[in-house]
């Protein structure tokens, strides 16, 4: 199977998007899948980048967890090419810390 992968080896948009909405919504892949009417390997392709998703799928899964896509055109801009070369700059030492401060802001109790 192919991967859909960047040259930096980050995922796809499609996977990035249905992973975030799916962990946003605090579900397994069991559960959208479960949700969505589909099998739950197909949920797992698609964030594994084996596989990749129509748009009509796509905005089913995401609906399925809770969220809509919002599209719009706009002027190119070249920020997320940037930050892929500074994600593919960084140590794995400074990864590790990023990920380690990722993981406590997701589990972080909001303020009142």
């Amino acid at each position: 199977m192919t991967r859909h992968e960047d040259v930096n080896g980050l995922p796809s948009e499609s996977a990035a998007l249905l992973q975030l909405a799916r962990l946003k919504a605090d579900l397994s892949q069991r559960e959208l899948a479960e949700r969505a009417g589909v099998p739950v390997t197909m949920i797992s392709a698609y964030e594994r980048d084996q596989r990749q998703p129509t748009l009509a799928t796509l905005l089913r899964l995401l609906r399925a967890a809770g969220f809509d896509l919002r599209l719009h055109l706009a002027a190119y801009d070249p920020h997320d090419e940037t930050l892929a070369d500074l994600e593919a700059g960084r140590s794995e030492a400074e990864r590790r810390h990023r990920d380690g401060q990722l993981r406590a802001w997701r589990e972080a109790e909001p303020r009142d």
